[in-house]
């Protein structure tokens, strides 16, 4: 088994700036390399910078549609 203090920590690149930082619990803004990178990130997020992959959320209308079309496909008991 080998003695974990004699290895060097893991190092990420921080997603802000792409600085090298050590993910270790001395560091309290990980994966950021400080606070400032931390709140410009969370500043994108807020104002819709950044997204989430995915598809399009449907809205009132398409949803009652659907369930029209869904009623009305229903077979009859």
């Amino acid at each position: 088994m080998s003695d974990t203090s004699t290895h060097r920590p893991l190092e990420v690149a921080c997603p802000q700036c792409r600085n090298k930082v050590a993910w270790t619990e001395a560091n309290p803004y990980r994966p950021f390399c400080s606070k400032r990178c931390r709140l410009l990130d969370l500043g994108a997020w807020a104002e819709e910078s950044h997204r989430i992959a995915g598809e399009p959320a449907m809205d009132e209308a398409d949803i009652d549609a659907m369930l029209a079309r869904a009623d009305r496909d229903a077979p009859e008991s």
